[in-house]
């Protein structure tokens, strides 16, 4: 009796649903878009057809591409037992549930089961984990979707277990097909009501949706129902109507995921490379997005150090104004600040000297620290016994305010780790130290004259890793 109530209840939902829950397609030959995972031939879709998904699949993309889709077409043609849930409602205690059903249709029936997992990424880890040794076992077959990236919200051990397909936005072509099929078909769509689109308001729809069916098909819908009918029962949608329907672009940006942090680096890589139009772009993104502001702030402060440092020691003044003024202002005149600090960072002379502290500091976890030198040792309290601070020569006593004594442990002598650029206010930096370390070199008697080599990335962000 369930069954016939829920039966009927789905007929209704289909009937009466949003429009884009209506036309979901039930069958791969109403599946539009992502081709290079499901067209003629592809891997999938052979597996689909012949109805032998024999490994755990990630569907991973963004909204509107069709993750839950393919998981329902998949649901429509398998002989399987397909169970769904949704990752942000269901629990440890649901599939347990399942597992143990699973288990019985198995040892029963000789019957599989495909669990639909939706928003995969939500569950725990401890929630994985007990999903795990029942798709390494064969017993679930497992078909998740997700919009971040698997490779960094699954498990490692359930990812490599599964098959990973990237679904991608929908082309202006695929968009233009899900609008037709929706204006033309009679059963779930408008194919019996006539529906006047105009071309601008048309462009504009796909345009604004972003590759998102959903966010399409959700614009059309209210386009077509809110407005009055002409006297002949046809529904003109024109270009204000359109703009009314899908007031704004949606933009694919979640705070903990990929797009969050593929955004901030394009942004920080723009400003790197001295591109202000990208660095706008990008920031422009984040903020229309909903971004926190001092999240961008407290980026740009890291990269007028680390990027731009001496070369032009005013981006560090500069960026920290901007933090200041936007304490004070906030959104929406606190946007000029961080314009400004952005502009001001992008044009700057750019130097990564400041990275010289991880040549330090490679050098001391290698070989260990120096004893400080006898003269440099604090004199306030065994200067009498021990002669600590004796000859210690002040530089301010020289008209240059310099004497070239000795500062490093004396093995360390003759290495360097700073090299200053020949960019910006740096460049005439370069010119001091060189006499600097010169006269240094001819009054301590330094043969050697060692740079150390640049430190890659990877070893940069390792240090930086242990010294947060």
């Amino acid at each position: 009796m369930n069954d016939l109530f829920d039966h009927a209840m789905q007929k209704r939902l289909s009937q009466e649903g949003p429009l884009a829950a209506r036309m979901r397609p039930q069958v791969l030959s109403e599946y539009i878009g992502q081709t290079h995972i499901i067209g003629e031939g592809k891997l999938l879709r052979r597996a689909i057809q012949a109805d032998r998904l024999f490994s755990s699949i990630i569907f991973w993309g963004p909204p509107g591409t069709g993750k839950t889709t393919l998981a329902q077409i998949i649901a429509n043609t398998t002989q399987s037992h397909f169970e769904t849930m949704s990752a942000v409602l269901a629990g440890v205690p649901e599939l347990r549930r399942v597992i143990k059903d699973a288990q019985e249709r198995r040892r029963l029936y000789q019957k599989r089961t495909i669990l639909f997992v939706d928003e995969v990424h939500r569950w725990n880890k401890a929630q994985q984990d007990a999903l795990l040794p029942h798709v390494e076992n064969g017993l679930l077959i497992l078909i998740g979707a997700t919009t971040d990236n698997p490779y960094f919200e699954v498990i490692k051990a359930l990812v490599s277990r599964s098959r990973i397909f990237q679904l991608i936005p929908l082309s202006v072509n695929e968009m233009g097909q899900v609008i037709q099929r929706a204006l033309t078909d009679p059963e779930q769509g408008y194919g019996k009501r006539t529906i006047i689109l105009d071309d601008n308001a048309h462009n504009h729809l796909i345009d604004s949706a972003n590759g998102d069916a959903r966010n399409v098909l959700n614009a059309l819908e209210l386009a077509v129902e809110s407005t009055n009918p002409n006297p002949d029962g046809s529904i003109h949608v024109s270009l204000e109507i359109a703009q009314e329907s899908i007031q704004r672009r949606a933009v694919l940006y979640d705070k903990d995921g990929d797009s969050h942090y593929d955004t901030i680096s394009a942004f920080i890589k723009s400003v790197r490379g001295s591109d202000p139009d990208a660095a706008l772009y990008w920031l422009a993104k984040m903020l229309y997005a909903g971004e926190d502001p001092r999240f961008i702030l407290r980026r740009l402060l890291v990269l007028a150090s680390e990027d731009i440092g001496l070369a032009d020691p005013q981006g560090l003044v500069v960026t920290n104004a901007a933090v200041q003024s936007f304490s004070y202002l906030g959104l929406p005149e606190g946007i000029y600040p961080i314009v400004e600090a952005t502009l001001y960072l992008s044009t700057a002379s750019k130097s990564n000297s400041a990275g010289a502290y991880f040549k330090a500091y490679n050098l001391i976890e290698q070989e260990g620290v120096g004893d400080v030198p006898v003269h440099l040792k604090d004199n306030n309290r065994d200067a009498a016994v021990l002669g600590h601070g004796k000859d210690y020569q002040y530089p301010h006593k020289m008209d240059s305010h310099f004497i070239p004594q000795q500062y490093l442990p004396k093995d360390q002598l003759g290495k360097y780790f700073y090299s200053p650029s020949n960019e910006g206010y740096e460049a005439e930096i370069r010119l001091r130290l060189e006499h600097w370390r010169e006269a240094q070199r001819k009054a301590l008697g330094i043969t050697r004259n060692e740079p150390l080599p640049d430190l890659t990335q990877d070893l940069i962000d390792i240090i930086k890793h242990k010294t947060n």
